[in-house]
């Protein structure tokens, strides 16, 4: 593997869960970070990450904003370049989980879902192929659902399906800069996101689609995530499904 230490990161969503873990990952190859949160409930979150960031030696800034709003996308890649000079990985693991009824689906989480799962993913595409060094990666987090046959998550999924397309866009459009695009479909993630949209029968269900009966770990997807980042940079334009088998295509 190539010798990261020195480049630097954007990780939206990077303050806790998968995000979280991805930044200290980073950080641990001597990749500076900044550190994405959205609300002020997460600020804790940040603080805890940028100081394990930087209890590695690598430098690291908090950035609050909701990436909805484009200008707030732009501001996290301004901060970044301001604090490191440059940015050479862009990681988006922003997502909104609903899971209801499309007949009970009201327009308003219609527009939340596709303004957090695939406006903020098009924008933050954007700006990574503005602001990127050459040679640089970005990565997606979507969801293993893409490949799924279910009922309940018509606006999840749905609004996580467009950011493939974006992905194979952006791949085309930024390689003759050296920049591979991609994204990462995880089953469903032993996360505080996941259980509230679900029973305890449709957890287990969940869990017994997956290799070892159990959910995806967030550990199961941050090395790949740095695999795509670093010795496998000739993968682009893909949408990796790691999920344990849950679904396939």
């Amino acid at each position: 593997m190539s010798d990261l230490v020195g480049k630097s990161a954007v990780v939206a969503a990077g303050a806790k869960n998968l995000g979280g873990l991805i930044s200290v990952t980073l950080a641990s190859r001597g990749v500076n970070v900044a550190v994405h949160y959205n609300s002020d409930g997460s600020e804790s979150d940040a603080d805890a990450t940028v100081a394990a960031v930087r209890a590695t030696g690598a430098k690291a800034i908090k950035v609050q904003g909701d990436l909805s709003a484009p200008a707030n996308v732009t501001a996290l890649f301004d901060a970044a370049v301001d604090a490191f000079g440059g940015v050479d990985f862009a990681i988006n693991t922003v997502g909104k989980v609903l899971r209801k009824p499309i007949l009970e689906t009201t327009e308003a989480e219609y527009n939340s879902m596709f303004d957090v799962n695939a406006k903020a993913a098009y924008f933050f595409l954007q700006q990574a192929g503005r602001r990127l060094n050459d040679n640089g990666a970005v990565v997606t987090i979507v969801t293993a659902l893409l490949g799924a046959f279910t009922d309940g998550y018509s606006t999840y999924a749905g609004s996580k399906s467009p950011v493939e397309h974006f992905t194979r866009a952006a791949a085309k459009e930024f390689g003759t800069r050296g920049i591979s695009v991609n994204s990462v479909a995880p089953g469903p993630m032993d996360t505080p996101f996941f259980y509230p949209q679900e029973t305890p029968e449709r957890v287990e269900f969940h869990k017994s689609q997956g290799m070892g009966n159990r959910l995806t770990r967030i550990e199961d997807i941050a090395p790949l995530v740095l695999f795509l980042l670093d010795g496998g940079h000739w993968v682009t334009g893909q949408t990796i499904f790691a999920n344990g088998g849950y679904t396939t295509r």
